[in-house]
């Protein structure tokens, strides 16, 4: 009796020292992957073929979730030039001026005023909560264009949407943060971004169909706003309840996948997730200059955006074409983009160190096509259209932009920040590029067209700059004897700056 007491004993304080172990992991300065690796009992290390078969589920769970929430978020914010040539141009007076202009540019001041506290939220709570609300009230926000009766109404509204939407592509960079490494994340990257393209080629369609609705009291612009809300809508619950938000919560994985998932992540030298926000490391990133050059490359990247999202419909109805024409014209533009914005990550994963190099590549097609839509004349329809599928070549660079900065930043709030900071830079952009193109300067809109050749060629020059920066820095710290490691990768959430075991990739 004695000894079976004892025994009982010995396994309590056993049992209590493991309760321990797993209640002391201080998640203020580790990361929460910490538990995971804590409660782990089992064997520590796993076959390549199992690590493969984990990531196609992961793959088969996340990346469909976040490319169908993207693709909805394009087809929302883009209906806009869609409508313009179904009448909402002329419902609500936007012909006037730079009405129209501003009405496109309106939607990225609630960009940037919504983006910081949406990732504030995503770090604080769960974050596939955050996002499946914002999706269901921004679903809501676009039916609501249709109760639209002025300019100022659509300002107001556009303004709304965009402050309800900006959330959203910084969690995914963060979401894509915790699942994958470093050479995994761009190809996941241009998953989910080329959506925008690949919708750009589906959208027209439901369009072109609800513009022949005549009846209802409706116009056939408000018709494409509601029913692309509802759709928005009930995509919402589906994101409650399927998206897995990252290694350590998410649902329907056991508990050996969930350690692979999160001990594969240590070579990232970047964390999973810490829901504590760091002073000190939003301070840093705004005394980083690559973070400075990658918003400098967003902000110069989206001019281009103004004519591809606002425009194109409009361009091309401008070379003669009725409206249903000019839409179903817009759709090769889609597919082509698609295909550029996929193609440009999944060389970004194949080959090493090449990612500037790519961004620096995708900007030749919005070069040549801002030439083209700049000098041709407009008898040259060939040649336009060429160039109205191309310009937004920008895309893929884009895509693998968004991807290098995720790896190469540390310190989960300030990835957080960073996230957050790049499509500030997208918005003002985005922002800028429409006032450019000025009903003045119709049809050709030479003045838009140069801007945007010179910003192209700008963002060549900085992805090449960030290059050879992040080189400096990578061999001065192989000069300092501390080569690259991953052994404490989860410990004191380290930034990029503070971790001298971290390699910037190129």
């Amino acid at each position: 009796m004695e000894k079976g007491g004892v025994s009982q004993i010995e396994d309590s304080s056993t049992t209590l020292e493991e309760l321990k172990q797993v209640a002391t992991v201080d998640t203020i300065h580790n990361d929460e992957a910490l538990k995971v690796l804590a409660r782990y009992a089992g064997s520590e290390t796993w076959e390549p073929a199992e690590e493969k078969r984990l990531v196609r589920k992961i793959d088969r769970r996340l990346v469909s979730i976040l490319c169908v929430t993207y693709g909805l978020q394009y087809y929302d914010k883009a209906m806009l030039s869609q409508a313009a040539i179904f009448g909402l141009r002329t419902d609500l007076k936007l012909e006037t001026g730079n009405r129209y202009s501003f009405s496109a540019s309106i939607f990225y001041l609630g960009f940037i005023v919504g983006s910081y506290p949406a990732i504030l939220m995503a770090q604080r709570f769960p974050i596939e909560r955050v996002a499946s609300c914002i999706v269901a009230v921004w679903g809501a926000c676009l039916m609501c264009t249709a109760a639209c009766t002025n300019w100022k109404g659509l300002y107001a509204q556009r303004f709304f949407l965009g402050f309800l939407e900006s959330g959203i592509s910084p969690m995914f960079m963060l979401v894509v943060g915790g699942w994958y490494k470093k050479q995994e994340q761009a190809l996941r990257m241009g998953a989910w971004y080329s959506c925008t393209g690949f919708v750009s080629a589906v959208s027209p369609l439901i369009n072109y169909g609800l513009g022949h609705i005549t009846g209802g009291g409706l116009r056939p612009w408000q018709y494409m706003y509601l029913v692309a809300g509802i759709i928005t809508i009930l995509w919402a619950i589906v994101i409650y309840f399927v998206m897995p938000p990252d290694p350590i919560r998410a649902k329907g994985f056991s508990e050996r996948e969930r350690y692979i998932a999160v001990a594969r992540m240590r070579e990232n030298n970047s964390g999973v997730r810490n829901k504590h926000f760091k002073v000190e490391q939003v301070w840093e990133s705004l005394l980083d200059i690559r973070f400075w050059i990658i918003f400098s490359i967003a902000f110069l990247i989206m001019i281009a955006n103004g004519p591809v999202s606002s425009f194109i419909p409009i361009i091309i109805s401008g070379f003669g074409f009725n409206r249903l024409n000019s839409l179903l014209l817009t759709m090769p533009a889609g597919v082509v983009i698609g295909m550029i914005e996929l193609s440009a990550p999944y060389a970004a994963a194949k080959i090493p160190q090449a990612r500037t190099w790519i961004i620096a590549i995708c900007q030749t097609g919005t070069i040549v096509a801002s030439l083209l839509l700049w000098l041709l004349p407009r008898s040259s329809k060939g040649g336009l259209l060429f160039a109205c599928y191309v310009l937004a070549s920008f895309g893929g660079g884009y895509a693998v932009t968004m991807g290098l900065q995720i790896a190469n930043t540390a310190g989960y709030t300030k990835r957080s920040v960073t996230s957050s900071g790049i499509f500030v830079g997208y918005c003002l952009g985005n922002f800028v590029g429409p006032l450019l193109f000025k009903p003045k300067d119709a049809p050709v809109y030479a003045p838009g067209f140069i801007a945007v050749l010179i910003t192209a060629i700008a963002t060549s020059v900085l992805a090449i700059v960030y290059r050879y920066v992040c080189i400096w820095e990578n061999r001065r710290r192989d000069k300092t004897g501390t080569m690259e490691g991953f052994e404490h990768a989860y410990e004191d959430d380290l930034t990029d700056m503070k971790n001298p075991q971290f390699r910037y990739t190129l």
